[in-house]
């Protein structure tokens, strides 16, 4: 409270001055007493005794009550607005001027405001001179009577819960949950053991103490702190109802946290009124931290379920190993993370994938099996860790740092698939970090999957290599039939590869897969290859054949069909060989299959074999013109050859040479 003093000046030197020693004295007395009374931290009113007139009033009872000293001065007590009660204030006069003491234990006293206040009053009459006086003091309990109402409410809300029964009290005290009661103005004013190690706090520093105090620190699930508000107690005293399994996590000194299942109700009495509001904490922090780590161990599983799926679904390297390092980074919670292929023709460990990275440099790393860390780890096969890189480093991460990446530490450990290294994993910090086991366990599974999924894309690529290989042994064979067949009748040499050509081509026109279109490319270049059974007296002949020779020649294609058909990888290409000789009117052979019943394959390629034989030179005939060729293939259209394929052909621009 403020207070308002008047400012005592020294009195000017007067003829007076001169005074005697005692009267000296008195002087220095009475401006002692009026710094005291001007002071003082009680209320003081200095009255007539004769007349009941306010002759002074201290700035503090002022100050207290809001009046000025004009509303004070030259008044009795009664004709003042702090004085409620007027007649109880004439009668307290009247009694003091005859008892010349009175004392009141609880007044309460109006402000100029409106507000009550509680006081303490004390009045006694006492001579000044030949003058009677009374000197009221007026002391402020407003902080003791909410004090004794705190202890009030203290005694009460014990009695209420114990209700003469002490068992209950014993039961309260050993609960294995905490225990606190509050008063309606949420002030704790009793707790049990259990609840005073919950919150980290004796009873004694509890007691007293609101619920808005900010000597409490508490959280939600997500970490951010809750407001008064939404504090339990203060829910309810809000709400008048039962708050029921409210989590909040309570954060003692700088890194001590613990969790509680909060219920809250509050307790009415016969009147209605709040008594007071029961809060009951069940501590759940091992539950909470068991839900982390099964959230942690989800979150996990997700993660290896994922990079499953890009190893199983994708055989790309670099996909792959970039869908891991992302979880890397993430799920470990890592700064920086790169992969290593081991290269068994050079024994070096290569850069294959890297992320975090703020530099480049990492790029261009090879270490070979045996040095560095890297190194080490992949020739021992287990895992390396350098918990602070700015006390030991190799010279490979030397590099690393000299760019600026600036990491602390370091792990390494090595990719083994089916026994056989795959190369290393490395996972880099830039700060210091503390990690238990499922951390390790999980970093070995993120490994356990970058070397599965290596080894998935090597034997893809290896498969890709032997498909490939096989295709071209494949071709070569082929290749190699057709021209043996070729060597033996030198007048045919260079068709087999020029109708394979054409064939190819056009098939392409008709909406041929490339799978498809393989299969007829080795039909075309195998279409004579049943020949190789036609005797030489036949096949090289130069007159006409008869027709007994003619009948053998016409089995080539039966004999085609007799050699290729065992060959499982070459059934698909037997159209051609087979049935190339098939009419569109049916008079063809083997089988005189009519229309459609002839293969695509085979109606497209005796278009071309026609063409190749009609433009090459043979030694009993020259080659035709294109414009003869083109004009012999229209009238044999709807006998010999498949309209619509005809057409096709002729309208291209691929038979035109």
């Amino acid at each position: 409270m403020k207070h308002h003093g008047t400012m005592i000046k020294a009195p000017a030197r007067t003829p007076f001055s001169d005074l005697s020693g005692i009267d000296q004295s008195l002087i220095n007395s009475e401006l002692r007493y009026r710094r005291l009374f001007e002071t003082a931290q009680d209320g003081i009113l200095i009255l007539n005794a004769e007349t009941g007139l306010i002759s002074d009033v201290n700035p503090y009872l002022i100050e207290m009550l809001g009046y000025s000293r004009e509303e004070f001065v030259e008044k009795k007590l009664w004709e003042v607005g702090a004085f409620k009660d007027v007649e109880a204030s004439r009668n307290s006069f009247l009694a003091l001027q005859k008892n010349k003491y009175i004392r009141y234990e609880n007044l309460p006293l109006k402000t100029k405001g409106g507000r009550l206040v509680p006081v303490e009053f004390v009045s006694n009459v006492y001579l000044v001179g030949e003058e009677k006086v009374i000197q009221c003091n007026i002391r402020d309990i407003s902080d003791r009577k909410r004090a004794e109402a705190a202890l009030r409410a203290k005694d009460e809300a014990n009695w209420s819960l114990i209700e003469n029964l002490e068992d209950h009290w014993l039961l309260i005290k050993h609960l294995p949950i905490g225990v606190v009661v509050h008063a309606p103005d949420t002030r704790i004013v009793m707790c049990n053991p259990e609840a005073s190690q919950l919150l980290g706090k004796s009873p004694d520093q509890m007691l007293g103490k609101g619920a808005g105090d900010p000597y409490w620190h508490f959280v939600h699930e997500d970490g951010t702190r809750l407001t008064e508000e939404e504090l339990p107690v203060n829910q309810v005293v809000a709400s008048g109802h039962l708050l029921k399994n409210f989590v909040m996590g309570i954060i003692r000194g700088t890194d001590e946290e613990s969790w509680v299942l909060v219920n809250a109700y509050p307790e009415f009495g016969s009147d209605e009124q709040l008594r007071q509001v029961v809060v009951t904490l069940a501590d759940i922090s091992n539950i909470k931290c068991a839900e982390e780590r099964i959230q942690r161990h989800l979150e996990h599983l997700t993660a290896l379920v994922e990079i499953d799926r890009a190893i199983n679904f994708s055989f790309d390297l670099n996909l792959s190993m970039t869908t891991l390092l992302t979880h890397v980074i993430v799920q470990l919670e890592v700064d920086a993370a790169d992969v290593l292929l081991f290269n068994p023709q050079s024994r070096t460990l290569e850069f294959v994938a890297g992320r975090g990275f703020n530099t480049k440099t990492i790029e261009h790393v090879r270490q070979p099996l045996g040095e560095g860390y890297a190194g080490g780890a992949a020739q021992e096969r287990s895992m390396v860790h350098v918990p602070d890189l700015t006390k030991e480093h190799d010279s490979f991460l030397g590099e690393i740092l000299l760019a600026g990446e600036e990491f602390v530490s370091y792990f390494g450990v090595p990719l083994i698939a089916k026994g056989q290294l795959m190369g290393v994993l490395e996972v880099f910090h830039r700060s210091p970090q503390s990690h238990d086991e499922n951390w390790l366990d999980f970093l070995k599974a993120l490994a356990a999957q970058a070397a599965i999924a290596i080894d998935n894309v090597t034997l893809f690529d290896n498969l890709q290599r032997s498909n490939i290989e096989l295709a071209q042994a494949y071709n070569a064979t082929i290749e190699g039939w057709s021209r043996a067949l070729e060597l033996r009748d030198n007048e045919t040499e260079g068709h087999t590869q020029r109708v394979a050509v054409l064939t190819v081509k056009l098939a392409r026109l008709f909406g041929l897969s490339d799978e498809e279109l393989v299969q007829v490319r080795w039909g075309a270049l195998l279409h004579d290859i049943g020949k190789m059974a036609i005797p030489d007296a036949i096949l090289l002949k130069h007159d006409s054949l008869t027709e007994a020779e003619w009948v053998v020649m016409r089995n080539h294609t039966a004999f085609a069909f007799e050699m290729l058909s065992p060959i499982r990888y070459l059934r698909s290409a037997l159209d051609i060989p087979y049935s190339h000789h098939e009419k569109w009117d049916g008079t063809g052979y083997p089988l005189g299959l009519k229309g459609d019943q002839i293969p695509l394959a085979a109606r497209i390629f005796a278009v071309v074999d026609v063409w190749d034989a009609l433009r090459s030179d043979r030694r009993y005939r020259s080659s035709w013109s294109v414009e003869k060729v083109r004009e012999h293939l229209r009238s044999l259209s709807g006998t010999h050859f498949d309209p619509h394929v005809v057409k096709v052909c002729l309208d291209s621009d691929v038979l035109i040479y």
